[in-house]
C-alpha cells in the first residue's frame, strides 16, 4: 500500500473511532470522510461497508490498547503501570463498547482474536504488579476485566464528571491494593 493510502487509511480509522465511538450507529460515513479529511470515495475505497469500517475500527482501537499494555508490562513500576492502565483502559472503555455493540453478537474472529492479545497482556501486567506484593494475588483479570467493563458501560450510558470517576477509579485500586 502507498504511503498517502496508508495515511488515508489511518486518518479515517482515527475518525471512525471518533465518530462512532460518540455517535454509534448515528454516526455516518459521511462525517467520518469529514472528519478524516478524504472524501466519501476514498473512505469506501478502503471500507467497502459501513461493518468493515467498524472492525477496522476496533481492531485498531485494541492494537492501540495492545501497545500501551505492553509499554507497562516493560515498566520500572509494576503496580503505577496497572494502575495508568486500568485509568486507560476505563477512559476508553465507552469508545470500545460502542463499537462493539454495533458489530452484534458474534464479532468478528479479528477483533476476538485481538481482545484475547490485549487481555493477555492485561493479565502479564497484574501479575508483575502482584508480583510486587502491592497487589493482592487473589484478584484475577476476569474480576479486573468485571470491574474495567462495568464503570465503562456505566459510562457509556451516564457520562460522568471526570473527577467523580477518578475516585470511583481510586476506589477499585484501593480494592486491589494489599494495604
Amino acid at each position: 500500500m502507498r504511503q498517502d493510502a496508508r495515511q488515508n487509511r489511518e486518518r479515517i480509522l482515527a475518525a471512525a473511532e471518533q465518530v462512532f465511538g460518540t455517535h454509534g450507529e448515528a454516526g455516518s460515513t459521511e462525517e467520518v470522510a469529514r472528519l478524516a479529511g478524504v472524501g466519501i470515495a476514498t473512505v469506501f475505497r478502503h471500507f467497502p461497508a459501513k461493518e468493515s469500517l467498524i472492525e477496522a475500527t476496533l481492531v485498531r482501537h485494541f492494537t492501540g490498547l495492545l501497545d500501551r499494555t505492553r509499554a507497562a508490562a516493560a515498566a520500572p513500576d509494576p503496580t503505577t503501570a496497572l494502575t495508568a492502565l486500568i485509568r486507560d483502559m476505563i477512559g476508553h472503555g465507552a469508545t470500545k463498547l460502542t463499537l462493539a455493540s454495533m458489530l452484534g453478537e458474534a464479532p468478528p474472529p479479528t477483533v476476538v482474536a485481538a481482545a484475547g492479545e490485549v487481555k493477555s497482556a492485561v493479565g502479564e501486567v497484574l501479575q508483575r504488579a502482584q508480583a510486587t506484593g502491592e497487589i493482592r494475588r487473589d484478584v484475577g483479570v476476569e474480576e479486573l476485566y468485571l470491574l474495567i467493563r462495568g464503570l465503562s458501560q456505566t459510562t457509556t450510558v451516564s457520562p460522568v464528571p471526570p473527577p467523580i470517576l477518578d475516585r470511583a477509579i481510586d476506589v477499585i485500586l484501593a480494592g486491589f491494593a494489599t494495604r
